[in-house]
C-alpha cells in the first residue's frame, strides 16, 4: 500500500526522505510525525535513520543509493558520515563523492541492478556509482530532462516516469531497466516524480496532495496491492462491464 504523508507543510517528501530495500533516511524536521509514519511502516524490516547532509534536511535530493550502498556529496561532514556509518546495516557501503553536480538524488536514479545518470556526470563518478552500488550505469534523459532522479522513480518491480515521456523513450528505458514503466504524476498533477514519492520493493510513500487516481497508478506499477485487493478491483470491473452490457 502507498502511504500519503507530509514533511511539515510540504508534500515534496522525496526531497526529505530516501528509501531503499535495506534502509530509510529521513530529514530532521520540526515534528516527529513524518519520521513516525516511516517508522510504523518500515521499522520491523529496515532501520529508519534521522539524518542531515551538510547540516541540511533535504537528504532525499543530495543522496543516491540502493540496498548495497549509499552515495553522499563532498559537503557531508565527518560527524554526519560517522552517524550514517553507525546507523546503516553492516553490508551497506557509504561513499563520499567529489562531484560538481552535488545534488546526487537529482542526477542519479537507481534500483538494485541499474542506474540512470545525468549526461554531464563525471566519468569518475560514474565508475564510483557502478562500484559502490553494484549496478550497470546508463547516461540517459527522461522526457528530454537531464535530471533523471527528479523525473522518474523505479524499483526492482516497476517504475513511474514523467508524464510527457514518449512511448519510444518509455520502451527504451523499460528495456534498459528490465522493469515495466508507466507515465504519471504525483501530488495532484506534479511531474516531479522523484520529489513526490519514495518507494522500495514492498512500500511506497507519496505526498499528501496525491490523488486517489495517482495512488492507484502508483500501487499498480510498484505492485503494492495485495492479491486480495487486486482481485476485488478486477471483480468490480467485470461486474461493472456486465452491468453496462
Amino acid at each position: 500500500m502507498a502511504t500519503r504523508c507530509q514533511f511539515e507543510n510540504s508534500s515534496e517528501i522525496g526531497v526529505f526522505a530516501a528509501l531503499t530495500n535495506s534502509y530509510c533516511l529521513t530529514g530532521i524536521g520540526g515534528s516527529e510525525n513524518f519520521y513516525s509514519i516511516f517508522e510504523a511502516e518500515l521499522s520491523e524490516h529496515i532501520p529508519v535513520i534521522h539524518a542531515t547532509i551538510a547540516g541540511c534536511r533535504f537528504v532525499g535530493r543530495v543522496t543516491a543509493g540502493n540496498r548495497r550502498g549509499i552515495l553522499v556529496p563532498s559537503t557531508t561532514t565527518d560527524v554526519e558520515l560517522t552517524h550514517l556509518r553507525n546507523s546503516l546495516p553492516d553490508g551497506v557501503v557509504i561513499q563520499r563523492i567529489e562531484e560538481r553536480l552535488s545534488a546526487l538524488g537529482n542526477v542519479i536514479a537507481c534500483n538494485d541492478h541499474v542506474a540512470l545518470v545525468h549526461t554531464d556526470l563525471d566519468r569518475e563518478t560514474e565508475d564510483i556509482v557502478a562500484d559502490v552500488l553494484g549496478v550497470e550505469v546508463f547516461r540517459q534523459t527522461v522526457a528530454k530532462n537531464a535530471l533523471v532522479g527528479s523525473y522518474c522513480k523505479f524499483t526492482n518491480v516497476g517504475g513511474l516516469v514523467h508524464p510527457r515521456t514518449t512511448v519510444e523513450d518509455m520502451e527504451e528505458l523499460s528495456s534498459l531497466l528490465q522493469v515495466p514503466l508507466v507515465a504519471g504524476t504525483v501530488n495532484r498533477g506534479s511531474d516531479v516524480i522523484g520529489g513526490g514519492i519514495v518507494a522500495n520493493d514492498w512500500a511506497a510513500f507519496c505526498g499528501l496532495d496525491t490523488t486517489s487516481t495517482e495512488i492507484s497508478v502508483i500501487e499498480s506499477i510498484f505492485k503494492l496491492r495485495g492479491q486480495g485487493s487486486s482481485n476485488i478491483v478486477n471483480n468490480m470491473r467485470s461486474s461493472l462491464i456486465d452491468h453496462l452490457s
